[in-house]
């Protein structure tokens, strides 16, 4: 069996599946994250939720796979890049190996869901040869995860496929890893109403933006941002790593028009006369996180 647990800024959830050739789940639990009791906190909630699993299906495990926000640096040991701030610089993965008596798998959370889309989900279903293969997650933030021969790549530096930090304008908001005009900080969910309020003085969230787009002129600018920027971030990725397949998820992989007016607007800008690597739709959800981190 594989046991699995996805770490997020609110909640972590831990999942037991049959085996990787029998993805069949056993139990799902889910508890708070409670990121603002600070890093001690998590860590208990993360050990509390493994026992709970255990004595459950009575069953010990000896290793376990962890998909948290952030990555772990390959040289220091220490957790970075993670928007859920009381992670960074700290040794979570030494730290759970000692509380738990178990050997730690650590990857970001978009290489688990690249993972799981490409091993279990849309990607497996269409295209099940596909060998290079980069998962995106568009919500709240932005992430990426390239899988190379059903694979995550890591990188020397633990930022493979990061690619919501590349920079795709000089006059964009700054971000919280200190860059300014990152992807992350002109098309996530969170930067898409941060434009809205600017230019509109109203607040709002984005489904009610995208639900305004055809008749308030401001939203339609909003809209119109994320269609050329999602292209133009996009199309550094392909150009760089040219994957045969690209799957979406996150909360704006619903948005139809990203497969259709986005795909037309990445084709603008690869480095080829013709463009057709397909951009799928996800399959497992919300599920696809925790599916991936078992499957490390």
């Amino acid at each position: 069996m594989l046991l699995g647990i996805d770490l997020g800024g609110t909640k972590i959830e831990g999942i037991v599946l049959e085996s990787k050739e029998k993805p069949i789940e056993v139990i799902r639990h889910r508890v708070d994250t409670e990121e603002k009791k600070g890093y001690l906190q998590v860590v208990d909630n993360i050990k509390s939720l493994v026992e709970y699993i255990e004595n459950k299906i009575k069953h010990k495990f000896d290793k376990l796979g962890i998909g948290t926000p952030g990555t772990l640096d390959p040289v220091t040991g220490l957790l970075k890049n993670s928007n859920s701030q009381c992670l960074n610089g700290m040794p979570l993965k030494k730290d759970l190996s000692k509380t738990l008596d178990k050997t730690i798998l650590i990857q970001n959370d978009a290489n688990c869901f690249a993972l799981a889309e490409t091993l279990l989900g849309s990607v497996n279903d269409q295209y099940p040869h596909a060998k290079n293969v980069f998962g995106i997650i568009m919500g709240t933030g932005v992430g990426g995860g390239i899988i190379i021969n059903g694979k995550t790549v890591y990188g020397s530096q633990g930022i493979g496929g990061e690619w919501g930090h590349t920079i795709v304008t000089d006059n964009g908001d700054e971000c919280y890893c200190g860059k300014r005009g990152c992807v992350e900080t002109v098309i996530s969910g969170r930067a898409l109403q941060t434009y809205y309020k600017n230019i509109s003085g109203r607040k709002l969230k984005f489904e009610e933006i995208y639900a305004t787009k055809d008749n308030d002129k401001y939203a339609k600018e909003t809209f119109e941002r994320l269609i050329t920027y999602f292209g133009k971030g996009l199309s550094n990725v392909v150009n760089i790593i040219d994957p045969e397949v690209i799957v979406l998820g996150g909360g704006l992989s619903n948005i139809n028009e990203l497969y259709t007016e986005g795909y037309n607007e990445l084709k603008k800008y690869v480095f080829n006369p013709t463009f057709s690597t397909p951009i799928l739709k996800p399959k497992l959800g919300d599920s696809a996180g925790v599916y991936g981190a078992a499957l490390l």
